[in-house]
């Protein structure tokens, strides 16, 4: 008999649905909120109103693409945290009244496992390589940059994560101060393939271990932008594709230096990216330089699976199924906590 699993994720600004079968993705579907974009950021009260509208209709079209009826589901996986609580309440709320209606186990997902067991969801058709145990991963996204030694789906340690800002973080509140607009990630990496990498030089913290900062490289760049727009006011508009080149180029050496000294230290070859920085387009170019120079097997999530989905939620729960691990119903949601 086939293990249907219904996955929602809501833990920030994308309400999903994703339906999985016996670990291959039937559907993922994701509805986006352009309202925070007047904000610069993402505005909590609005988040969690918009998730209340999407939610139904967006698990109506998940079950409809994937061609099941809610009543073949064998469980629904969903996300409990971390995040953003009204919106993770809204997808926990969804979940409980959905799996009792129904009669079936649910299954918390811990958000940022679930970007870690993106590299496992499988489509029919495709050649689906995944990363054999004990790989490391390096999860980068806009509230989070950890370096994770993988030993199984459900052990995982971190070995090194920032201790200030993220370096997804950084890269937005960069971009907001240069007028790009919001989500600066995916402005910056278009604006740095056409810049020079090398054009300008900004400070690299010098940190202890696998821990990562990146407030001081946040705080250099705002500093030096300072002063050069004090001697030409269009600086910005001027430099832009080398600022954000530069930019990119330095996060990137930052978060693969200490990449490189994990699997050194560990002695792992198998080295995996995953979260909404893993989209950069610089970030997968150093992954695939490291695997020639370094013999590394790399794996590089779908851009479908760099930003928040069910399907990363699916995956997870479907594992989680096998062994029996369901949560329950009295089950509250967390907005922090550690992998």
């Amino acid at each position: 008999m086939s293990t249907l699993i219904l996955g929602i994720e809501s833990s920030c600004d994308d309400t999903s649905a994703a339906v999985i079968r016996d670990g291959y993705l039937l559907s993922n579907v994701v509805a986006g909120q352009a309202v925070h974009e007047a904000y610069g950021g993402v505005v909590p009260e609005l988040a969690s109103r918009a998730h209340q509208q999407n939610i139904v209709p967006v698990v109506h079209e998940a079950l409809k693409r994937a061609g099941v009826s809610k009543e073949e589901l064998s469980a629904v996986a969903f996300t409990r945290g971390p995040g953003l609580m009204g919106s993770l309440l809204v997808g926990v709320s969804f979940a409980k009244g959905f799996a009792r209606a129904l009669n079936i186990p649910m299954i918390d997902v811990n958000h940022l496992t679930g970007h870690v067991l993106a590299h496992f969801i499988k489509v029919e058709g495709e050649e689906n390589r995944q990363p054999e145990f004990p790989f490391l991963c390096l999860l980068v996204s806009g509230g989070n940059s950890q370096i994770i030694l993988v030993k199984a789906y459900n052990d995982m340690e971190i070995l090194g994560q920032t201790i200030d800002d993220a370096a997804g973080e950084a890269i937005d509140k960069c971009s907001k101060v240069m007028g790009l607009g919001y989500p600066g990630g995916p402005i910056i990496d278009k604006l740095a393939r056409q810049g020079n990498p090398k054009a300008f030089s900004f400070s690299k913290p010098h940190i202890p271990g696998l821990d990562y900062s990146f407030s001081g490289l946040k705080t250099s760049f705002l500093y030096s932008l300072r002063n050069w727009m004090k001697e030409d006011p269009d600086f910005i508009e001027h430099h832009k594709t080398d600022l954000a080149a530069s930019l990119e180029a330095t996060i990137v050496d930052i978060l693969m230096d200490k990449l490189r000294k994990a699997a050194k230290q560990y002695n792992i070859k198998e080295v995996a990216v995953a979260g909404g920085v893993s989209a950069n387009n610089g970030l997968r170019n150093a992954f695939k330089e490291h695997a020639q120079r370094y013999g590394w097997n790399i794996y590089i999530p779908k851009f479908s699976y760099t930003t928040d989905n069910a399907a990363m939620i699916a995956i997870t729960g479907y594992f989680k199924f096998l062994d029996k691990e369901f949560c329950p119903m009295e089950a509250p949601a967390f907005s922090r906590v550690a992998l």
